[in-house]
């Protein structure tokens, strides 16, 4: 089994051509004081290799997918578990959101992702990162 699947860290495994997906990722590394999150676009190895794991095709899914230990996150979950798990000032305030039932915060995440290339646009290929954060992507 890949080494990548031992790690303590979280890892999220997003859309690497989604302008909108980038723009999130940034914001989890700028604020991931704890380096608590690794990140993997949804076209690495690593996705591959995890999606084998978990027996799920990961590009069926149009979602940012979260792995937390064993457990696999996706849609709304996964980003009110990030954002929860950011440990900035408001993370606290993300408790709301697991007030609204799943079905409708997932609805309204599928809409958004159905429309994410439209409303943010997409570029020809995944983001590189620069050597400072280099060591949080697992390629």
């Amino acid at each position: 089994m890949a080494s990548f699947l031992n790690r303590q860290k979280d890892i999220i495994l997003f859309d690497g051509v989604c302008n909108f997906c980038n723009r999130y990722i940034n914001y989890i590394i700028r604020y991931d004081r704890a380096n608590k999150f690794s990140f993997a676009p949804l076209a690495s190895k690593t996705a591959s290799h995890l999606s084998q794991h978990h027996q799920v095709n990961f590009n069926e899914l149009n979602s940012i997918v979260l792995i937390s230990g064993d457990k696999l996150l996706t849609q709304s979950e996964a980003v009110l578990h990030i954002l929860k798990n950011l440990g900035t000032w408001w993370s606290p305030l993300i408790n709301l959101g697991y007030l609204i039932p799943g079905c409708i915060r997932n609805r309204l995440y599928k809409i958004f992702a159905r429309n994410r290339y439209a409303l943010f646009g997409q570029t020809n290929s995944c983001m590189l990162p620069t050597d400072e954060i280099r060591s949080k992507f697992l390629i």
